[in-house]
């Protein structure tokens, strides 16, 4: 590591497990980074969903990882271990951490690094990994969703929806997104969304299945989406079960898996391996990242609040009222 690097940094973790005014500055020393990973200096860091279970006691970090919160961000590689070589000394990339991100400097498996696309602002793109990773591991390889399938997304103008409309409609599905009010059914539409619903105003069941069912649905909501969704879905449809907003504890009848053969899946991406993640990250550089770098996928930033106020960033990611991804300014 140089010696041009300081000992310590500036970081927030959360003091106990509770609301968002847990989350505290602090003063910790520098990462130590292994052989196959790289040092970044954060630029920006996104808030996602397990940064909030997390907070509140409900998430803890792999064994091995750092307590600070934070799963993805973007900056510029300072420091490098002995194995890793794709990277140099300052080059500008997103990464996908396990943790950490909350801080002004971040080790991070140099494989689960990403070039930033051209055309993106280094904050801007501290908003990528986490939903990018997730949507395409679960979406695209687990679901297998495909060109000319209906592809029904919960929560449109959320972090993962904006995600997940714009990619189906990039690889070719039929995206109906559910959201309200109707401001944000509004940047459903303006994603590109196929048909946007109001779930305040209109049954998704009845809007979907006049459609003629979906055949892949990702939800974030639970409690009564899960037996809707069952109801919605076409024969052979996968369902992806990502959160638990409305609860993840509910009685429902289960003959509609049995008789339209679904498959009702769910997973958190912190525990997969990280060969695994690798695969996504040199897939998304692959096959998304120049969909960016030509504006058909828009990055969709909420608003970006210095690292300090990680708290009122938790505090507005749990209000719900946002569009697109909440990010804290490092540098």
């Amino acid at each position: 590591m140089s010696n041009t690097l300081p000992a310590t940094m500036n970081a927030v973790e959360i003091s106990a497990p509770g609301g968002p005014e847990v989350l505290k500055p602090t003063e910790r020393p520098l990462p130590v980074i292994k052989a196959h990973e790289v040092l970044i200096k954060v630029v920006a860091a996104g808030i996602n969903g397990p940064d909030i279970m997390q907070r509140k006691g409900l998430y803890p970090a792999p064994k091995g990882a750092s307590d600070l919160p934070g799963l993805e961000v973007s900056g510029e590689i300072v420091a490098q271990g002995a194995d890793v070589q794709r990277w140099a000394i300052g080059d500008k990339v997103v990464a996908l951490t396990n943790g950490g991100g909350y801080a002004e400097y971040v080790a991070v498996d140099a494989g689960h690094c990403l070039s930033v696309p051209q055309g993106i602002s280094m904050v801007d793109a501290a908003g990528l990994p986490e939903t990018f990773f997730t949507v395409w591991s679960n979406v695209f390889i687990g679901a297998g969703l495909k060109a000319g399938e209906t592809f029904l997304v919960h929560g449109g103008a959320g972090g993962i929806g904006t995600t997940c409309i714009q990619l189906g409609k990039v690889f070719g599905a039929k995206v109906i997104a559910t959201d309200s009010p109707e401001s944000r059914c509004k940047v459903c539409k303006d994603l590109g969304a196929d048909r946007v619903i109001d779930y305040r105003a209109e049954d998704f069941v009845e809007v979907v299945r006049a459609e003629g069912g979906a055949n892949v649905i990702l939800d974030i909501v639970g409690g009564p989406n899960i037996e809707k969704n069952l109801k919605a879905a076409s024969h052979d449809a996968r369902i992806i079960q990502l959160a638990f907003a409305a609860g993840s504890k509910v009685e429902i009848n289960l003959m509609p898996v049995m008789l339209k053969r679904l498959t009702y899946t769910g997973s958190t991406l912190r525990t997969r391996p990280d060969a695994f993640k690798a695969r996504i990250a040199r897939e998304l550089e692959a096959q998304v990242w120049p969909h960016i770098a030509s504006g058909k996928i828009r990055v969709v930033t909420h608003s970006a609040l210095p690292l300090q106020d990680a708290a009122k960033a938790h505090a507005l990611m749990e209000a719900s009222q946002h569009t697109g991804k909440i990010l804290l300014k490092v540098a």
